[in-house]
């Protein structure tokens, strides 16, 4: 069986640590804070790897997603070559007044089109100005980090 009041003392000890410990406020605007590395901000877009394929919309699971686009036909390049149609991308949009930062629809994206950005200012004074296009999620991404580099795990035998 524990010391009755054992539970007690040891709050009262965190209390009175927390108490002695000076509070430090973030002057917010003045002063940006640093943010550790690969920190979620806003999803950012690479206009020129998304062929509207709509996996991210139809794996997210706020339907936050809008995606619009038509097909054009390109010409066939050789003699016996048939026409080749691809996808043109007019919409994509993401309402983050929705969006629940789980990064599903980055994950899902096989053509390296969606990237997490830590650009964390975009607030709204209406919310219906949450749901930004293409054009501004384009220009987050030249606040996406470089990638990490791949861990080569442990050395074996044959290389020690």
């Amino acid at each position: 069986m524990g010391v009755p009041g054992k539970g007690l003392v040891e709050g009262l000890k965190v209390t009175a640590k927390t108490l002695a410990r000076r509070s430090v406020t973030e002057q917010y605007p003045d002063v940006l804070p640093e943010l550790p590395p690969r920190s979620r901000g806003v999803i950012a877009l690479m206009e020129e790897n998304c062929t509207s394929c709509m996996l991210c919309a139809r794996e997210c699971p706020s339907w936050c997603i809008y995606i619009d686009s038509h097909t054009e036909t390109a010409p066939s390049v050789g003699e016996q070559a048939r026409e080749r149609s691809r996808n043109v991308l007019d919409r994509f949009a993401i309402d983050f007044s929705l969006c629940m930062y789980c990064g599903i629809c980055i994950e899902a994206c096989p053509f390296d089109a969606l990237f997490w950005s830590p650009e964390f200012e975009y607030a709204e004074t209406d919310l219906r100005n949450l749901t930004h296009e293409k054009d501004r999620l384009r220009d987050w991404m030249w606040t996406v980090p470089a990638p990490q580099p791949i861990d080569p795990g442990p050395a074996t035998e044959d290389e020690a």
